[in-house]
């Protein structure tokens, strides 16, 4: 592997821009975790009650009441989302990035690339945040920042449930908010997301006949299309591209682009810790 990651140095090194693809195995290679002893340790109550063995499956829950359902989601915003900084790995990763012609696309909803130091003017989320709200209707294409929401309700659980006047509600129309994640059509693209949006289309039209490297981290099949299907695309139409997978047990590049792929069966934290040893 110390081949082909000395390779990606030099690729990241010779490359006009970069595009990071991240989805959810470089923050699982960070250290997040969905279940095990952190899913027993905050939600014990939703394996004994109703069986389940990690957080992810736990948040498609048909949750009875309002106030069970934000006992749930709030403590699960507050671990994976404001308990704790950016994780190491990804400050690795902008040390790779910071000085150079990057956009990142991704679908974790962690925000861990603007803690980790990223230009938040280089990012797009389309999947949305763990720390946005939004009408659950939705009336209109806005979202709210829940920290304080959040704070609140975990800071109020009692016997697994919030009290009922912590539930958040709409401004416009009263009706229950709703996380900011896309999961159904009711997903709210507001004013910041159109801009985030818009900002990655220029960046890859802009680029789009330079030496660009598709840089595509702990990205599986769950959603192809957003990052994976595109990078390929992309790589093939520019001759000049070079598509680059990192990933633990699910690499692989089509054959269309296969001589222009660098594709690394491995753990990502452990590639980019080689990529760090190598440009020091």
């Amino acid at each position: 592997m110390k081949h082909t990651t000395k390779l990606l140095q030099k690729l990241i090194a010779e490359s006009e821009a970069i595009v990071i693809g991240a989805g959810a195995g470089l923050s699982a290679a960070a250290g997040f975790e969905y279940g095990g002893k952190t899913f027993l340790d905050n939600f014990s109550w939703m394996h004994e009650r109703y069986g389940y063995t990690d957080m992810y499956s736990a948040g498609f829950h048909a949750f009875s009441t309002s106030e069970e359902k934000w006992a749930y989601w709030s403590r699960f915003v507050y671990l994976e989302r404001y308990q704790g900084g950016a994780k190491r790995l990804y400050q690795s990763l902008f040390g790779l990035v910071r000085d150079r012609n990057y956009f990142v696309i991704t679908t974790n909803v962690d925000h861990q690339f603007q803690l980790a130091g990223f230009d938040k003017e280089r990012l797009f989320y389309p999947q949305g945040d763990y720390g946005l709200f939004q009408c659950s209707l939705p009336c209109h294409q806005k979202t709210y920042d829940n920290k304080k929401w959040i704070l609140k309700m975990v800071h109020d659980i009692k016997d697994n449930r919030i009290p009922t006047r912590d539930i958040p509600h709409c401004p416009i129309c009263g009706r229950e908010m709703a996380m900011n994640l896309r999961c159904d059509g009711s997903f709210a693209e507001d004013e910041g997301w159109i801009r985030a949006h818009h900002r990655y289309v220029r960046f890859l039209e802009e680029n789009r006949t330079k030496r660009v490297l598709f840089l595509e981290l702990g990205v599986g099949f769950n959603t192809p299309g957003i990052i994976k299907y595109p990078f390929w695309q992309m790589t093939y139409r520019n001759l000049k591209a070079i598509y680059a997978c990192v990933n633990n047990g699910e690499m692989y590049a089509p054959k269309e682009i296969a001589d222009r792929s660098v594709c690394i069966d491995g753990d990502i934290g452990e590639v980019l810790k080689e990529l760090d040893g190598n440009q020091a």
